[in-house]
């Protein structure tokens, strides 16, 4: 019995929810009534037109607004590039200046070291020369030693 006492509780809830849901549309549709405004059907497709035109004329303000925000990043990208293309080519062109200078000290250099080389050449000409000449005077001193010391020696 208990049971049929919360059902029935359970159903007068939900009829008083149903009247009340009638009465508030009710009140809905007097209020409609009051403010609503009816056109023709050509006014309404222009009308339809027209709000179909705004949503499209909002959606690619914000599609410009987007590509403006992606051009000034690509802009700032782009002088960003330039900035460091020129830090590049200026300091290639350091490198390049410091190879020539390089490449200038090493010709000088070995000019250098050219010239050392053909002084040490001459000097050893003249070395093997001067000791060329030694070697005869050693000769003919052993000769005219050997020649001088057979003529002091007595006769037996």
């Amino acid at each position: 019995m208990e049971e049929k006492g919360k059902g029935s509780e359970r159903w007068s809830a939900a009829i008083g929810n149903l009247s009340e849901m009638t009465s508030n549309l009710e009140s809905l549709q007097k209020l409609l009534l009051k403010k609503a405004v009816f056109v023709d059907e050509e006014t309404f497709a222009k009308a339809s037109l027209s709000s179909e035109q705004a949503r499209t004329i909002k959606v690619l303000e914000q599609r410009v607004e987007t590509l403006e925000r992606e051009l000034d990043a690509a802009i700032t990208a782009a002088a960003r590039a330039r900035s460091e293309k020129r830090q590049a080519e200026a300091a290639q062109k350091a490198a390049e200046l410091r190879s020539q200078e390089i490449t200038r000290e090493l010709e000088n250099t070995t000019k250098v070291f050219e010239l050392h080389m053909e002084e040490l050449r001459a000097k050893q000409q003249e070395i093997a020369k001067r000791d060329s000449d030694i070697k005869v005077l050693e000769a003919i001193i052993q000769t005219l030693g050997g020649k001088e010391s057979s003529s002091s020696r007595p006769s037996l």
